[in-house]
């Protein structure tokens, strides 16, 4: 059986503790699940305790300092991201369209908000090596899409 997720045909990947197959086998089904509930979940944690905490307005007065605008706008879009789209990640849902427009957020506030700080995500007012990894993780789950266990593949239709 094929392990990897290579997508050229005939390639399989070698097994690092090939008496361990069976183990392979089970975690190969659940990697990329376990995947999206853990990098959504971390972003549905975020989202909560921006919607709870200093809700759109707050969001807004933080992207106006960094120069976004609309920024109320822009702070309901995040929300959304960090609360609906959190949750679809996780339920493997509308996930090509989710962890993009995820990337995208992830993105502007890599280069809006953190970049000036400096890389080191421990540096004052924290740099954008935190952000940059979250957006790349979402960009390849907008590639590779729900995988085998989502609601996408149930419903027979990868948005």
């Amino acid at each position: 059986m094929d392990y990897s997720s290579d997508p050229l045909p005939g390639r399989e990947s070698r097994l690092l503790i090939p008496g361990l197959a069976p183990l392979y086998r089970v975690f190969h089904q659940l990697y990329w699940p376990l995947i999206r509930v853990t990098v959504g979940g971390t972003l549905l944690a975020h989202g909560i305790n921006k919607l709870m905490g200093p809700g759109v307005s707050g969001v807004a007065g933080s992207m106006t300092r960094v120069g976004i605008e609309p920024a109320i706008v822009a702070a309901a879009v995040v929300i959304l991201l960090e609360t609906v789209g959190a949750v679809c990640i996780i339920l493997g849902l509308f996930t090509r369209f989710f962890a993009a427009a995820i990337s995208i957020e992830l993105a502007v506030i890599t280069f809006a908000a953190h970049f000036p700080n400096g890389w080191g995500w421990t540096s004052a007012r924290g740099g954008w090596e935190y952000p940059f990894l979250w957006g790349l993780i979402f960009f390849a789950i907008a590639m590779r899409g729900g995988g085998p266990m989502s609601l996408d593949r149930k419903i027979g239709h990868e948005l």
